[in-house]
């Protein structure tokens, strides 16, 4: 400690740094300074362009996804929300097709649950711990006990085009569709209002290719799984 100006230690400030001139910027050089930082949220893959595509799952108001595809697409988009902080929960009628994830996810930390068809519980979503709730629950799935809150999101997963379906997507805040019949598709295409040419591409997406649609946006995206992903999922694939 060393002391200050008339005898008197600096209590608590320890030694005295060397001075420097002080850096200041005009407002014009502050503008520069501006970094790029595009929306949070999960990265379900790249866009055509090779950039990555994030879904904003996790919000304070009510969201409804509804996803025509296959089970490793959802499983996915599951395994990285949990990444993200969010708790899962999942609600299937195959319980062993989620085993393996639900015990792998969130390295022994309990981010993932399985619960029965119609038993998913309360989940105390809040801005600091958000759910996504994820209805495996086959071609007809049964009026939810938890629906889409504040921080609470719902993934209902479709292998294919049901009767249930087109309100599903109506009341959807994001539609994913991924490859499907050319009658599919053209029914897809006049609930969503997509242009004939996307609408016909539906019926030759690749695995792992999906079409997310909002009522403004549309993108194509392909999602990569990563090595563990990979070794958990396996390879992309529509069906099971």
């Amino acid at each position: 400690m060393q002391p200050a100006q008339g005898g008197r230690p600096r209590i608590g400030f320890g030694l005295i740094g060397p001075r420097r001139e002080r850096h200041a910027l005009t407002l014009d050089q502050l503008e520069s300074l501006a970094l790029p930082v595009g929306d949070d949220g999960v990265v379900v893959g790249v866009d055509a362009n090779g950039r990555p595509a994030v879904l904003g799952i996790n919000r304070p108001t009510p969201y409804d996804v509804t996803l025509i595809g296959g089970l490793w697409t959802a499983q996915v988009l599951a395994l990285r929300a949990a990444a993200t902080g969010a708790r899962v929960a999942v609600e299937t009628g195959r319980t062993q097709a989620w085993s393996a994830l639900a015990q792998a996810a969130g390295g022994g930390q309990p981010c993932m649950s399985l619960h029965d068809v119609g038993r998913v519980p309360p989940q105390g979503a809040s801005a600091g711990s958000p759910v996504v709730v994820v209805r495996d629950c086959g071609m007809r799935p049964p009026r939810g006990r938890v629906v889409a809150g504040p921080w609470q999101s719902v993934v209902t997963l479709l292998p294919y085009l049901s009767p249930v379906a087109p309100g599903l997507m109506r009341k959807s805040g994001l539609v994913g569709v991924q490859r499907v019949s050319p009658d599919e598709s053209a029914q897809i295409g006049r609930i969503m209002g997509l242009p004939q040419a996307e609408a016909a591409a539906l019926t030759t997406l690749a695995d792992g290719v999906t079409l997310w649609c909002t009522e403004r946006d549309r993108q194509f995206v392909m999602t990569q799984a990563t090595d563990a992903e990979t070794g958990l999922l396996g390879s992309a694939r529509r069906m099971d």
